[in-house]
């Protein structure tokens, strides 16, 4: 069951060859057998996640049952989920117990899917490595002394040891997609404003974005029906039409155009990473596809400019948390000044102190102009720059990292290498366009290599469709690690 797609699952279900609750119990087992070592949940709870699954298996038997219902998903600890503990990774929330239900969370509830609890993540989804968490970093899978990637690392993680059916998770700068590639599994970041926000605790709101993380597109598709759609407790969500994401993915790829920008195959590209990501493409040229050289000159401004513009919105986004209204409090203090100083100063890790820094910084009067309109001023450069790549090709392609996963600490004392991570990935949050990570190998290292597929404005569902028809012609998704009981 545990190698099963959300398909084979859901059939397993509805022909009772399996329960929700013994499907719920495997891998909660699962997770007390390995989550200690890997420590990709921060948050489990047996009893309310079997007494979800209790309720699937009467919707199962009364023939109510819906694609995803009676599957244990895991949810990325940045959601709120009412009666769960939701941290977001910081001694600033540990004791948060969330009073209400985060969008994504009433969607999955409505579908029937099981929570099988709250993964660990980058403190406030600030890090590339998952080793910002004030509780502890995620091992990887592959290799336990490597980073899954962040800051949806917790997810990624499950995902791929089989702790989980699928998992969720959010994407500001490529915190979907890189630890994706870097744990070997697929991931999507749809179009800026198809899933809603609400609920789901903000970094950099005008980046911030949800979205699935499971073994293939095919499995994406089915999360991303469940996810996505209007909420009109989020001024950032969408009017748009319900659609099927899953409803192009048998259509075959002859004519396809792909777009390879000469800035992701530039200096700072592992050649180990190339090389998988230019196997790809030539499978794709089998498959009927035809190749576009196309240029995306204002890229290489992508990560001055998020470090600029996230920053700024996380300075603004944090500063509710003060010790007074809820989160943590320092225990000592003279008087009310003293009390914001030490509850933030204790209260926050060194990465979420140093942007909200930054981003104080530049808001600041006589630095605003310098800094944070100019970036904004070169954002809409770089969505340009897509806008005129998608008059030549209909979908672009690259690596998704510039390497495969690093040691864990080695980039710790250098933030700006560790920012780095994110250059393949970042350009697209600012043009909010969807992007997806796919399994394209192996490094020479034997770590997992990712493809980054990039669409138009709502063209999951094409994206879907090229990324199940790789899925089709390779097995790449198929493997797992082999060295954590598989």
């Amino acid at each position: 069951m545990l190698n099963s797609s959300l398909k084979q699952l859901g059939a397993a279900l509805r022909a009772k060859k399996i329960s929700s609750i013994e499907l719920t119990q495997l891998y909660l087992d699962r997770i007390a057998a390995l989550n200690p070592a890997l420590n990709a949940y921060i948050t489990t709870s047996a009893e309310t996640s079997l007494a979800q699954a209790r309720q699937a298996d009467a919707l199962l038997t009364g023939g109510k049952a819906q694609p995803l219902t009676g599957i244990p998903i895991a949810q990325k600890d940045i959601f709120c989920a009412k009666g769960w503990r939701t941290t977001c990774g910081s001694k600033m929330l540990e004791n948060f117990i969330a009073p209400y239900d985060a969008h994504v969370i009433t969607q999955f509830n409505n579908a029937g899917a099981v929570n099988l609890g709250k993964t660990n993540m980058d403190e406030f989804a600030m890090g590339s490595s998952n080793e910002t968490s004030y509780f502890g970093a995620v091992k990887n899978p592959w290799d336990q002394n490597a980073v899954p990637g962040g800051s949806s690392g917790g997810a990624a993680c499950a995902v791929a040891a089989r702790l989980c059916a699928a998992a969720t998770g959010t994407d500001t700068g490529g915190s979907i997609r890189q630890p994706a590639a870097l744990c070997g599994i697929s991931g999507i970041k749809p179009t800026y404003g198809t899933v809603s926000r609400y609920g789901m605790i903000a970094f950099a709101s005008s980046l911030d974005q949800a979205g699935p993380m499971a073994r293939s597109a095919e499995d994406l598709a089915l999360l991303l029906n469940v996810m996505t759609g209007f909420d009109e407790r989020d001024s950032t969500s969408l009017q748009r039409d319900k659609e099927d994401y899953a409803r192009d993915l048998s259509k075959p790829l002859a004519g396809l155009r792909i777009g390879l920008p000469k800035e992701f195959f530039a200096a700072g590209l592992a050649q180990d990473v190339a090389n998988c990501v230019n196997a790809a493409i030539a499978e794709y040229k089998k498959l009927g596809a035809t190749i576009v050289d196309i240029s995306l000159p204002n890229s290489r401004l992508a990560v001055p400019v998020y470090y600029v513009l996230a920053p700024a919105e996380a300075s603004s986004n944090l500063s509710r948390y003060d010790g007074v209204r809820y989160g943590y409090r320092a225990p000592e203090y003279g008087d009310l000044t003293e009390m914001y100083e030490k509850s933030r100063a204790q209260g926050f890790g060194a990465e979420v102190k140093r942007r909200i820094m930054i981003g104080t910084y530049v808001l600041s009067h006589g630095y605003y102009d310098a800094y944070y309109l100019q970036a904004q001023k070169i954002r809409r450069l770089i969505a340009q720059d897509f806008a005129d790549a998608f008059k030549q090709c209909d979908v672009i392609m690259g690596p998704t990292s510039p390497s495969t996963a690093f040691n864990l600490g080695e980039k710790g004392d250098d933030p700006v290498q560790m920012y780095l991570s994110d250059i393949y990935t970042i350009a697209v949050n600012l043009a909010g366009l969807p992007g997806m990570s796919i399994p394209a190998g192996f490094g020479s290292n034997g770590r997992p290599v990712g493809l980054q597929i990039i669409g138009n404005y709502f063209a999951e569902a094409r994206m879907l469709n090229v990324a199940h028809q790789y899925q089709l012609a390779t097995d790449h998704h198929d493997h797992a690690p082999q060295d954590i009981g598989m």
